[in-house]
């Protein structure tokens, strides 16, 4: 991991996969989506995690 990538928030996952954050939620529930981390209150995730879930996509 590289420790100076900045954490993406909800908004900038849902931007980046162009969803609706929503949506995101939904597939975080249904333990679908890319894997977030809660950081206190709340929820982040690594760009790494979210472009393998991509990758997993296809």
């Amino acid at each position: 991991m590289n420790t100076l990538a900045k954490l993406w928030t909800v908004e900038d996952v849902a931007t980046f996969l162009g969803v609706p954050v929503a949506t995101l939620y939904q597939w975080r529930h249904q333990r679908t989506g890319p894997r977030g981390h809660k950081i206190g209150r709340h929820l982040r995730y690594l760009p790494e995690d979210v472009m393998s879930w991509v990758q997993d996509q296809e």
